[in-house]
């Protein structure tokens, strides 16, 4: 007997290195059987931006769900949405394209054409797809001709019986995705998209506090002051991230305890950065850059800290190489799969792109604000191509708070809509002389480019573009921006402001003296022109 198992031994050696070989192996291909092709839950915050998440080692919030996703697989730290604004940065996801290839998905809140969707590809190829909470939007499917969502089929039917505060949504994310899961046909894989409505605005004002959330833990970012009106704010924003990574959590251990897990693909990101003056809504870093945890169990190595630059465009062919489909035509992003299995043959972005154009309705004519910029893992160079526009939306003199006396704007400043109302935006518009250069930085008109050394400013406090140790730099990121534009045949290259001209389907602020805000901008109207509601 014990030379039988003597010689077993080198046999048995031999089938651990061939497995090992084997897993390996796997590790390093991008594509798999389609017998194992995993499932995917995509979890996508809304108004989430990089760094907070507590795993960055941003004090003040608390996400051991997204924790967990990122010590079970990788964790990224150059990670941006293709726009500061919802609606076009899930567009964006959904196509893999950038803003100025999306036709009307690319302003805010108009139509979405019938672009190709990835989910469409999954679900052809058998997958059960599906969503919860907000999905893509504000904006209008039904006039191009879509028959549900670009997302999928929507599980919304589950609210909750009570929320601990009243900026948060009713929708019982868990519940809907397990209702899901019910609907598929017994090992069917599956996609699910939890779009949870959360942090976006309006918050309960000191709900933080009142949960126990101490206002010394509390990290403001250097553009916004440092008191307690904003360190309350922020607090309010990090609740809001919890409670959507605690519903996260339960998802996990639901598919844990399914046996699921292992074979499931998990994502976490957010589609712009927080809804704070000089963040959502501005290209500079607060505004795009998005934390992105993604792990696979059963697949991708633990522990990973990936710093390569990478852009939420990128998820569509990700998703679709791992699921072993064909791409969407035409895709400006390119699969993360050989960089998320450490393989060499993964070239890594040397340049990621955002850009963004009409917002809100905050000007006279429905005009937006167009930007473009380019990141490298330095800098961070912006092209403001109609400066004399206000980037926030018109302002208006304060007395027209006397105007708005009784109206649902009460206590509200009228202008400067392309910033979210909050605490944080009354504050320094009310103490302007006070707060000046966080006043200047988030409402003021801005030059044509902005350059900012992210490596050692990554507030975007100040702007070298005119520093003569930054001409080289300038240079390049201007020369490549242009390049890149126009070979994705940005119309904004070629004189079209055509993004002017689509509507938006979102709700417009009609009060009165509205119109009026054009004395401050002249220069928006040629001779004989109207101003448009």
């Amino acid at each position: 007997m014990d030379k039988f198992i003597i010689c077993l031994k080198p046999l048995f050696c031999l089938l651990i290195f061939v497995g090992v070989l084997f897993r390996c192996n796997t590790r390093s291909n991008s594509t798999l059987q389609r017998t194992q092709r995993p499932n995917i839950l995509f979890a996508i915050a809304d108004d989430q931006s990089f760094p907070y998440a507590s795993i960055y080692g941003t004090k003040g919030v608390n996400t051991p769900t997204f924790d967990r996703v990122a010590r079970d697989g990788a964790l990224f730290t150059n990670a941006f949405a293709a726009a500061p604004q919802c609606s076009p940065s899930r567009a964006a996801i959904l196509t893999g394209k950038n803003i100025w290839q999306l036709e009307e998905a690319g302003t805010h809140a108009s139509y979405f054409p019938k672009i190709p969707v990835f989910t469409d590809v999954l679900e052809e190829s058998g997958y059960h797809i599906g969503y919860t909470g907000k999905a893509w939007g504000p904006g209008d499917w039904q006039t191009s001709g879509w028959e549900r969502n670009p997302v999928g089929p929507a599980f919304n039917e589950y609210e909750m019986k009570a929320v601990p505060t009243s900026g948060i949504k009713v929708n019982d994310y868990f519940s809907n995705f397990k209702a899901f899961l019910e609907k598929r046909s017994g090992d069917q894989p599956f996609f699910f998209w939890y779009g949870g409505h959360e942090p976006h605005r309006g918050y309960e004002y000191g709900s933080g506090k009142k949960s126990g959330r101490p206002l010394e833990e509390v990290e403001v970012p250097k553009f916004l002051p440092d008191t307690e009106v904003v360190k309350n704010d922020v607090n309010d924003y990090a609740f809001e991230i919890e409670w959507f990574d605690k519903h996260l959590g339960k998802m996990l251990a639901f598919l844990e305890e399914k046996g699921q897990l292992d074979n499931t693909i998990v994502v976490v990101t957010a589609d712009n950065g927080m809804p704070f003056p000089y963040a959502k809504a501005n290209l500079q870093e607060y505004g795009t850059h998005v934390p992105l945890a993604i792990c696979w169990p059963q697949k991708i190595s633990s522990n990973q800290v990936i710093e390569e630059l990478v852009s939420l465009i990128d998820l569509a062919p990700t998703f679709l190489d791992l699921a072993e489909l064909d791409q969407l035509p035409a895709t400006t992003g390119k699969s993360m799969a050989a960089l998320l299995f450490n393989d060499d043959e993964y070239v890594n972005r040397k340049y990621v792109f955002t850009g963004r154009e009409r917002h809100t309705h905050a000007r006279p004519n429905n005009l937006g604000y167009p930007v473009r910029a380019i990141h490298s893992k330095e800098y961070l160079y912006v092209r403001n191509l109609n400066p004399a526009l206000w980037p926030a939306g018109d302002p208006v003199d304060s007395s027209w708070k006397e105007v708005l006396s009784g109206t649902k704007f009460k206590g509200m400043w009228p202008g400067y809509h392309d910033v979210d109302d909050s605490p944080s935006k009354m504050l320094i518009l009310d103490n302007k002389e006070e707060y000046t250069m966080f006043f200047n930085l988030a409402y003021e008109k801005r030059a044509s480019e902005q350059l900012y050394h992210i490596a050692i400013d990554p507030f975007c406090i100040d702007n070298v573009i005119s520093d003569p140790k930054y001409a080289e730099v300038r240079k390049e990121l201007s020369i490549a921006l242009e390049s890149e534009l126009k070979a994705q045949g940005d119309p904004r290259m070629f004189g079209r402001s055509i993004f002017d001209s689509y509507p938006r389907v979102s709700s417009m602020r009609e009060f009165e003296g509205f119109k009026e805000r054009r004395k401050y901008n002249p220069e928006y109207l040629e001779e004989g022109q109207k101003i448009i509601n």
